[in-house]
């Protein structure tokens, strides 16, 4: 079974996942890790992020043994991971190795931004995770203030916004919910109401199949 999580409720959207992952026993991976992987080598190499053709070299060198480095998680890099996301060439170079992870047995859960629209148009169940902007921003806060960063709230809110509407209108693998998706809105739910939601998703669609 593949389980594709999207949306832009970005903010604990990974931790769904993950332990969406754990209860079913499944494989999971966070496939926005892959693109601030891509964006903190440019980063640490001090290439121009708008060098497209250094951006696709770096995807085609991914260490996947690096992708627990919490500089990941920053909100630098994520900045620019929204950048080379952008370009059609880094997503191409990706799109294979999260295929791959996806076929493998017994199951996975893979949450980003294109997995059911994209990656795994034919996941078994889709889910797309919203919640407010206001409440994305305040959560993000907390999280950068938990790992000791200064962050503003204001800003982090007009951060959103702006790669949000990067992320819709983007030529690529725009942000969209798959036709087939189940909408999950978590404004209003700490991380074990989302994780319920989603088991909830899956066993409606499990049993749906199931009565066929």
């Amino acid at each position: 079974m593949i389980i594709a999580i999207d949306g832009p409720a970005a903010s604990g959207k990974g931790t769904l996942g993950k332990r969406l992952a754990a209860h079913y026993h499944f494989r999971h991976l966070d496939t926005g890790v892959i693109y601030r992987a891509v964006a903190k080598a440019l980063l640490d190499a001090r290439v121009d992020l708008a060098d497209e053709a250094a951006a696709v070299a770096a995807a085609m060198e991914l260490d996947p043994e690096k992708f627990g480095d919490p500089v990941l998680k920053t909100q630098a890099v994520g900045d620019a991971a929204s950048v080379v996301s952008a370009y059609p060439r880094v997503r191409a170079a990706l799109v294979t190795f999260q295929r791959q992870f996806a076929a493998e047995p017994p199951g996975a859960v893979l949450d980003g931004r294109d997995i059911g629209t994209v990656i795994c148009p034919d996941a078994d169940v889709k889910i797309f995770v919203i919640a407010a902007p206001e409440v994305r921003a305040r959560r993000r806060t907390l999280e950068a203030k938990a790992r000791g960063e200064a962050a503003d709230e204001a800003l982090v809110l007009a951060d959103i916004v702006r790669r949000d509407d990067r992320d819709k209108n983007r030529a690529v693998a725009p942000l969209r919910p798959a036709p087939d998706a189940h909408l999950l809105d978590n404004s209003h739910l700490d991380i074990e109401g989302g994780v319920r939601a989603a088991i909830a998703i899956v066993e409606a669609v499990r049993a749906g199949r199931q009565r066929v």
